[in-house]
């Protein structure tokens, strides 16, 4: 099993194949197929990147984490500057925390 099919099936947990599928295609408006899932976790087809975008999306993750340059499930990459100015970890942390709350508002239609 390739490393993109170990991440999913660890991320994906214990929730079935057809409630992520469900859950993936109507927050991302996508026709993703159970089957497609399946092959990807038992490693017999590559997803597109724009698949593996939307499945590190959907699980909030950096895609080196998910296909496997990263091992660490945090440690998403933020690219903050301004007129040459350096963002400080915490101040990134706070962006990430408002990123967090635009996207909760965007689910939620608001």
């Amino acid at each position: 099993m390739n490393k993109f099919g170990i991440r999913l099936k660890e991320l994906r947990g214990k929730k079935s194949i057809n409630d992520f599928v469900i859950d993936l295609n109507q927050k991302y408006d996508t026709t993703i197929s159970k089957s497609m899932i399946s092959r990807y976790e038992n490693g017999k087809a590559d997803p597109s990147m724009e698949i593996v975008r939307i499945i590190a999306d959907y699980f909030n993750v950096s895609l080196d984490y998910l296909i496997g340059l990263e091992d660490r499930e945090g440690s998403k990459t933020i690219a903050a500057h301004h007129d040459n100015e350096d963002w400080t970890q915490e101040e990134l942390e706070e962006i990430e925390k408002f990123k967090a709350y635009v996207r909760s508002k965007r689910n939620k239609g608001l």
